[in-house]
């Protein structure tokens, strides 16, 4: 998948009139107070707020990365009750809400009207939403940029100058809600794995910020939420995740793929066996991007029967209603902001439907405690329902 290509094409085809009527008004006042829900790691599962396994299954819901940044909105599209409870109807159980560094810090230029605390609270409000209806948020540091510059695109890596400040600043904000994931940085790209976890000068003179570093910012808050950390290469090699995992003193490190159609080598059941079921079996795996291009579903139902039976979970790209911005072959999930599927967000609802309410996940997975590091990378998996595609 090329890189900034979502992004991208939802700027360049956005209309600003189609938005004037629906402006998000965000509550005056921040509730960070704790969470109706809550969930953390334990061994390679995660765990609500009564002690049982829970495997999310979800959607991302873009334009809170890019829509604050050009002075526009909070959102792209509703993002208030009535859409959460077209996503309960599909039984959603988490969504993915992309943030934008400089919108979050107030910084660099952009409008206060749609930053700083006026964007904190916005978020806050959608993220109250969602978890009073018993949906997951996950927090996922999207759009960024180094130094002065403006975070209007999908940077390669998180930068040292803002990150680290970045999620100082969430987890302070959010310390006392956890129902909620913090994932790290999306699609680290054109890095290696010394630099995803320690930081590097890139080729164009800045520095990043690594894994650990934010890691290490966001527990020296104090907040214990877990954390997602994305492999390299747009999230879709996690080769080395084990080798260079940041260190997490309360153990809630969640490792995070990202799986499109035409993705590099991860598109079919002996790549998924090989590289991404050995990790599932010693730490939660969240496919934090699930799409195909093609206003298909073909492929992401072969992935999802995969991921059902290794435990794995997954949220789809992307809750936004059909339009210019968003075509079905952008990965438009909804047709309307009812929650009307597109021909593509039909295969992903209808599998959603089909699930269990509660899966008795102690039996179908391989506790971590169990297993030796030879066992590790030899571990077996079951078979999934599906063709090798």
């Amino acid at each position: 998948m090329v890189l900034e290509s979502r992004l991208a094409r939802a700027l360049a085809l956005f209309s600003l009139s189609a938005l004037v009527a629906g402006v998000f008004v965000p509550s005056a006042k921040a509730d960070v107070d704790d969470s109706p829900i809550k969930i953390s790691v334990q061994k390679n599962l995660l765990i609500d707020g009564n002690g049982q396994p829970v495997r999310l299954v979800g959607v991302n819901k873009s334009g809170s990365e890019y829509m604050c940044v050009h002075d526009w909105n909070y959102f792209d599209g509703q993002a208030n009750s009535a859409t959460v409870a077209a996503m309960k109807s599909w039984k959603i159980n988490v969504v993915r809400v992309p943030l934008n560094e400089d919108c979050w810090l107030g910084i660099n230029g952009v409008s206060p009207k749609f930053s700083g605390r006026n964007y904190r609270s916005a978020i806050n409000t959608w993220v109250s939403t969602l978890q009073s209806a018993g949906i997951y948020a996950i927090l996922d540091l999207h759009v960024s940029a180094p130094g002065a510059t403006k975070a209007t695109y999908m940077e390669k890596m998180a930068d040292a100058d803002h990150s680290t400040d970045f999620w100082s600043s969430v987890a302070a904000y959010f310390k006392s809600n956890h129902g909620l994931i913090f994932d790290l940085f999306n699609e680290p790209n054109q890095i290696n794995w010394s630099c995803w976890r320690d930081g590097c000068t890139t080729k164009e003179g800045w520095r990043t910020a690594g894994m650990q570093d934010m890691v290490t910012a966001i527990r020296e808050e104090d907040a214990t939420q877990p954390i997602m950390l994305e492999g390299i290469w747009q999230g879709t090699d996690l080769s080395q995740w084990f080798a260079y995992k940041p260190h997490d003193p309360l153990n809630q490190l969640i490792a995070s793929n990202h799986n499109y159609s035409g993705m590099n080598f991860s598109n079919n059941l002996n790549a998924w066996n090989q590289k991404y079921a050995p990790i599932a079996a010693v730490v939660p795996l969240v496919t934090g991007e699930l799409g195909q291009p093609d206003c298909s579903h073909g492929y992401i139902d072969k992935y999802m029967n995969w991921a059902d039976e290794n435990n794995v979970s997954y949220l789809a790209w992307t809750w936004n209603a059909t339009s210019k911005s968003w075509p079905c072959s952008n990965h438009s999930l909804i047709a309307d902001e009812m929650g009307t599927p597109s021909p593509y967000g039909i295969g992903f609802r209808d599998h959603l439907l089909t699930l269990p309410t509660k899966s008795n996940l102690t039996n179908k997975v391989v506790l971590a405690s169990s297993l030796t590091t030879k066992q590790i990378h030899s571990v077996k998996v079951r078979s999934a329902k599906v063709e090798n595609g």
